[in-house]
């Protein structure tokens, strides 16, 4: 059953939170959906909706982002398969920023209707999805403090060395060699730069020794090095629930 859902991958990211048994994974394998493909830039959720659905993301990378009064757009967090994006939309009720396709995806859209049933029927399912949102609440401290406080070349490593662990941890490849899936403008739009800033400092870091880039593809040298540059720290992503604890 469960190699044919296409929702195994929510089963498998709900369980690195919490331990679920057979009668939990079994009713969340079994909730209603429906499977889409979309195409790049186009909108799960629009700012002010009335989202029914919730969205499970099967493949692909989508981005949550507001835009400014003045036209200015700061994209808040990127995500990727296994993430429920919009799992608040089963309680708020209404959108107060956009979700968009950053590459083409395909995803599960699961009424809020059946989300808010499972959690009721399943307190370790709701105890899950619960440490979702909160782990979701801790990358965006994260953004905000990297936008906030840290100087570009901060940023900007900060930014790879996330999204790096994020993919290994998804099972989407290796944390030191992967595709990067954010244009120089888009990248400028989640770090508060200018694109000519934004191409200044990934030529920096390539100067460093610490990243080499071809195209798309994006290889990092020293981990270790990068982390130093960017201020970071996996805790945030509370990873330490991992079999060991192990991250790199």
């Amino acid at each position: 059953m469960s190699e044919a859902s296409p929702l195994l991958p929510m089963l498998q990211k709900l369980s690195l939170w919490v331990s679920l048994g057979l009668r939990e994974q079994q009713a969340l394998l079994a909730l209603p959906h429906t499977v889409r493909s979309m195409r790049p830039h186009d909108f799960i959720v629009r700012e002010d909706d009335r989202p029914v659905h919730c969205c499970l993301l099967l493949s692909g990378f989508v981005v949550r982002h507001k835009v400014a009064g003045n036209g200015g757009r700061q994209i808040f967090s990127i995500h990727m398969k296994g993430e429920i994006v919009d799992l608040h939309n089963s309680i708020l009720r209404r959108a107060d920023h956009h979700v968009q396709a950053l590459t083409a995806i395909d995803v599960a859209f699961i009424p809020a209707q059946a989300i808010r049933d499972i959690v009721a029927a399943y307190p370790l399912i709701g105890q899950a999805m619960w440490y979702e949102t909160l782990v979701d609440a801790a990358i965006f401290r994260e953004w905000t403090l990297n936008v906030g406080r840290r100087d570009s070349r901060a940023r900007m490593a900060h930014l790879l060395c996330e999204f790096a662990l994020r993919l290994k941890v998804a099972g989407l490849g290796d944390h030191a060699h992967f595709q990067l899936p954010m244009t120089q403008e888009q990248l400028s739009d989640a770090l508060a730069l200018s694109v000519v800033h934004v191409n200044r400092t990934l030529k920096a870091l390539e100067a460093d020794g610490v990243i080499r880039r071809s195209k798309r593809e994006l290889q990092i040298i020293d981990f270790d090095h990068l982390a130093r540059i960017g201020d970071f720290d996996s805790r945030y992503l509370h990873l330490d629930r991992l079999a060991g604890g192990q991250v790199p």
